[in-house]
């Protein structure tokens, strides 16, 4: 019965939390598809250069994952304007992007493999570590808490520069 208890104060403390990963997979894996499928059309199909390639299909992968975050992975949090947000969220995937340019870089110019196969696995290694830096620079600087969420945490947290002092009514 203790490990349902303890399973249970485990989900609620960390459902939250799950719910947005899970939600910003679902919106990561279709921009994935967007990206990782549109940079292959674009190399492979249309004959773009891989550098370029990348870059177009991750801008509009971008576009669908910056409003399926914002109005579903992150709908509960702050809006603090759509402008300011979107920019924030280019920038942040402007920075994302360089893991798989230098991946896909180093293999086709430094390593001078061309086939396909080189080439998806440098993208999806970059494609790894850029997710990586996304998920937590989205929650930090583009989707904010909001404010009720914000209070509440700092309402439990204590502060550091106050001392804690025992309850008069609850310590006898």
């Amino acid at each position: 019965m203790r490990d349902v208890q303890f399973l249970r104060r485990a989900y609620e403390r960390f459902a939250a939390l799950i719910h947005e990963l899970l939600k910003f997979g679902t919106v990561g894996a279709i921009a994935f598809v967007i990206d990782f499928g549109g940079t292959n059309v674009l190399r492979f199909g249309v004959g773009l250069g891989p550098l370029s390639s990348k870059v177009v299909a991750t801008i509009v992968a971008t576009t669908f994952a910056y409003f399926g975050n914002r109005f579903w992975t992150y709908r509960h949090r702050e809006q603090s304007g759509l402008a300011r947000e979107y920019v924030l969220f280019f920038l942040l995937n402007g920075i994302g992007l360089l893991p798989p340019l230098l991946t896909i870089g180093f293999v086709t110019y430094t390593l001078g493999l061309h086939d396909a196969l080189s080439y998806n696995i440098a993208q999806g290694i970059g494609i790894v570590l850029g997710t990586l830096f996304r998920f937590w620079s989205y929650k930090k600087w583009v989707f904010l808490a909001a404010a009720e969420d914000a209070a509440e945490g700092a309402a439990v947290r204590p502060r550091p520069d106050v001392k804690a002092q025992a309850d008069p009514l609850t310590t006898r």
